[in-house]
């Protein structure tokens, strides 16, 4: 189905209101309820081929909302984990700025260098200085080996710099960009809820006076609920 899903215009992707399992279930539902009028609906002017497309499109839409709840799971995951990294790294720089003033206390060029790494207080400033932090004193070691400094802090920057700056961007990503797997997911929902609700709007018209088979063409999460779910664009 993702041939077909991926075909939808960007401006008619639409957003779940409903819960994604309640809504597959529901078109499952659908689909084996429809099964007893399907030649009157045919007759009424649905194809064929959407009766099974609708099943396909609910296993799609099911598969899709998975793949999206995992990158959700890691992104969470993710910012818990800066939440208590940071503040580490964070200090690694202030500690690292502090002791290269002194290191390099006679070196007017080095400082120079220093005090640029050094403006800068947010996150990417954090990022980009500890990895200017590593090569500055790989370059100019011997005012560090005089004090005693760690040299194996050098590689520690560099690879905190490069673990922080993966973190960051895997907690970020979808605040800049639209993940795909997010995308895929209303996709789907989108094509699926095509198919439902023209099942389910030829079976309102064709069972009007028939309340037997007239309520298995409407939403039991909407008649429980009794909440108005409007058409929704894709804002998300």
């Amino acid at each position: 189905m993702l041939g077909e899903a991926r075909a939808i215009a960007t401006n008619d992707i639409k957003t779940p209101r409903i819960p994604v399992g309640i809504f597959a279930q529901e078109s499952e539902d659908l689909y084996q309820w429809c099964k007893k009028d399907k030649a009157q609906l045919m007759a009424a002017g649905i194809p064929e081929a959407n009766f099974e497309k609708l099943n396909q499109a609910a296993g799609a839409l099911r598969h899709a909302q998975s793949l999206w709840a995992e990158d959700l799971k890691s992104r969470q995951e993710a910012e818990q984990r800066w939440v208590e990294e940071s503040p580490d790294a964070f200090d690694m720089r202030d500690q690292m700025v502090h002791t290269f003033r002194y290191a390099y206390r006679n070196d007017q060029g080095n400082l120079m260098t220093l005090n640029a790494i050094a403006e800068g207080d947010s996150t990417a400033d954090m990022i980009q200085d500890l990895s200017d932090l590593s090569v500055l004193g790989s370059k100019n070691k011997e005012p560090l080996q005089a004090i005693n400094f760690d040299m194996a802090m050098l590689e520690r920057c560099a690879i905190m710099s490069s673990d922080m700056a993966d973190l960051r961007a895997m907690a970020n990503g979808e605040k800049y960009t639209q993940n795909d797997n997010k995308l895929i997911r209303n996709q789907m929902y989108t094509l699926l809820k095509g198919y439902v609700d023209d099942i389910r709007n030829c079976g309102k018209y064709l069972f009007w006076r028939n309340k037997e088979r007239l309520k298995g063409y409407s939403s039991s999460y909407k008649r429980r609920t009794r909440k108005p779910v409007m058409d929704e664009q894709s804002s998300m």
